[in-house]
């Protein structure tokens, strides 16, 4: 099978090959997937589980890329709840070769059921994005009715959503990002959006929840915006400052099969929809790894067409 591959950790995106890979091995309760459609994360090639398995043993060549959609196309030994033949979107294993490959091997609890109405580009969108918008604000933040979230980078593949997934909870959203992102970002149904460039977002006031996507700088003085109680919640880095009278946290996401079916259900009666900024196919992913966000959304790999 093809798949893009990596083996010199220095060599950042330049390193990404497109090779001709072993079709890979199912073990038990696993799911081989035939990938229509892949996501990726640029800073993974940064990330341990992207060089080493589990037991800290060098696994490269490695295949990058955490979410897929694609339908399945063999059962491991002792797998359940899955049929060969079925649609299915969700998150491959960080330690585990990812889903930029015809082929790829998952636990099967870390997929879920697709609807034939939903698109592979889209539901490859889903996962990480929507997984840790809804594990950042719900699980970690718990955001309410009548709460204020401000959403920095709110045109990307999490910000989007997790301003969609704010809105429909009943909370008053603030978004950040880029100048050419605020249509998008108000679009989405968010109340004010601040130009992190050009406009003096602190002038946004004291917020229930900080939901930031960025780190660095923007991290640090968005812990001065959390009043009493409040949470400034992260996936960049560990933050460095605390909120005066609030919390902070650094999260992982974790696969959500329960949680998964619920996103999907929501972008099938069209209370949720991921953006996806562009398509590229297989061979074009080290330029997609390499490439500036310019439009909003996620970039998504096209692998394989129905």
């Amino acid at each position: 099978m093809q798949a893009i591959t990596v083996r010199d950790r220095d060599a950042g995106a330049g390193g990404l090959t497109l090779t001709d890979m072993p079709y890979p091995h199912a073990a038990e309760n696993d799911v081989i997937v035939r990938v229509h459609a892949a996501g990726f994360t640029p800073g993974e090639l940064a990330w341990p589980g992207t060089w080493t398995d589990r037991a800290g043993r060098d696994r490269t060549p490695s295949i990058p890329g955490h979410e897929l959609s694609g339908v399945v196309a063999e059962l491991g030994y002792g797998t359940t709840g899955l049929t060969v033949g079925q649609r299915v979107f969700g998150l491959t294993d960080w330690t585990r070769n990812g889903s930029l490959a015809e082929y790829t091997a998952v636990e099967a609890r870390n997929l879920a059921p697709l609807a034939a109405d939903i698109d592979h580009p889209v539901a490859a969108a889903l996962p990480i994005s929507g997984l840790t918008a809804w594990q950042g604000l719900f699980d970690h933040a718990r955001l309410t009715l009548g709460q204020t979230l401000l959403v920095h980078g709110a045109a990307g593949g999490v910000g989007s959503i997790a301003v969609q997934l704010a809105r429909d909870v009943g909370a008053r959203v603030i978004g950040t990002g880029r100048a050419d992102d605020r249509d998008v970002v108000l679009g989405l149904g968010a109340h004010t959006f601040f130009d992190l460039t050009a406009d003096d977002w602190q002038q946004a006031g004291e917020v229930d929840v900080v939901f930031d996507v960025i780190g660095g700088d923007v991290l640090r003085r968005s812990a001065e915006l959390v009043r009493a109680g409040g949470t400034l919640v992260t996936i960049a880095a560990p933050p460095t400052v605390q909120p005066e009278n609030g919390r902070s946290v650094f999260f992982v996401v974790e696969p959500d099969r329960a949680r998964l079916t619920d996103l999907a259900h929501r972008v099938r009666t069209g209370r949720l929809n991921p953006i996806v900024g562009e398509v590229r196919p297989l061979a074009e992913t080290p330029s997609a790894f390499a490439r500036r966000r310019r439009t909003p959304g996620k970039t998504i790999i096209q692998v394989t067409r129905d």
